[in-house]
C-alpha cells in the first residue's frame, strides 16, 4: 500500500466559480437550514453537466453515441501520467511526439493554464487546449483517457468542436478542470467518478491522484 497522500485536483464549486462562457453560471443555495430553525440542512445546487471538474461523454458532441452509463471504470481508476506542455497556445504534436506515449495510457495534462487560468477573476478564452491535430495524435496512440486543467480540451476560438469530435469518436474519456497547480509530472494512481447521471452527456466528478 502507498504511503503517499491521496491529492484532490477537482475545483470547488461555488457561486463565483469558472464555468464554461455561455453556459449558466452554478448557482449553490441553501432550501433549509438548521440556523432558521429548519431540522436539518439541505442545500441546492443550479449547474450545467460540465461545470467544474467534470466528464465529457461521446453523447456531449456526438447524438446516439455512448453516455455517462457507459462509462467503463477502467478508463478513470488505474494508473495514471501526468505530464507538463510548455506551449502557451496548444497541445501539439511536436510536444506530444517526446512523451513517448504508450497504448492504453491515461493523461493528464498540465499547461500554464494551472498557474494562470484558474486565478483570473473570469472565463479565460485563451486557456490552453489539444489541438485537432494534437488530438488525433493521441487517437493514433491509444490513449484511453486525457484530462486537462482548465474547462475544455478544445479551445475557445480554435478546435473547440474538432478536438471533442476526435477524441469521443474515438470514445477517449474525457476529464476537463482539474487543478494540477500543486501537481508535479509524475506517475500517479488516479479514481475519478463522475456523478451518475442517467443517459447524460457530462457529469460533475471528484477526481483523486496518488503518486505512484
Amino acid at each position: 500500500m502507498s504511503k503517499n497522500p491521496w491529492i484532490d485536483v477537482s475545483v470547488p464549486v461555488h457561486n463565483s466559480m469558472h464555468f464554461w462562457h455561455g453556459d449558466p453560471p452554478p448557482y449553490v443555495t441553501m432550501h433549509a437550514g438548521t440556523a432558521k430553525g429548519d431540522v436539518c440542512n439541505v442545500s441546492v445546487i443550479y449547474c450545467s453537466f460540465h461545470t467544474g471538474t467534470h466528464m465529457d461523454s461521446p453523447l456531449h458532441f456526438l447524438p446516439g453515441q455512448k453516455t455517462m452509463d457507459d462509462l467503463p471504470f477502467d478508463a478513470v481508476i488505474g494508473p495514471a501520467r501526468v505530464v507538463e506542455i510548455k506551449d502557451k497556445e496548444s497541445i501539439k504534436p511536436a510536444e506530444l511526439k517526446k512523451l513517448k506515449l504508450k497504448k492504453g495510457e491515461r493523461i493528464l495534462f498540465k499547461t500554464p493554464n494551472s498557474t494562470v487560468s484558474w486565478k483570473k477573476p473570469t472565463f479565460d478564452k485563451d486557456f490552453v487546449y489539444i489541438s485537432k491535430e494534437g488530438a488525433q495524435f493521441l487517437v493514433d496512440a491509444g490513449i484511453q483517457t486525457v484530462g486537462i486543467d482548465y474547462l475544455s480540451v478544445g479551445g475557445f476560438y480554435k478546435d473547440g468542436v474538432e478536438t471533442h469530435h476526435i477524441l469521443l469518436g474515438a470514445e477517449v474519456w474525457i476529464i476537463e478542470g482539474l487543478d494540477l497547480s500543486k501537481v508535479k509530472p509524475g506517475n500517479y494512481d488516479l479514481i475519478c467518478l463522475p456523478v451518475k447521471f442517467a443517459k447524460g452527456d457530462g457529469a460533475p466528478a471528484r477526481c483523486l491522484i496518488r503518486k505512484r
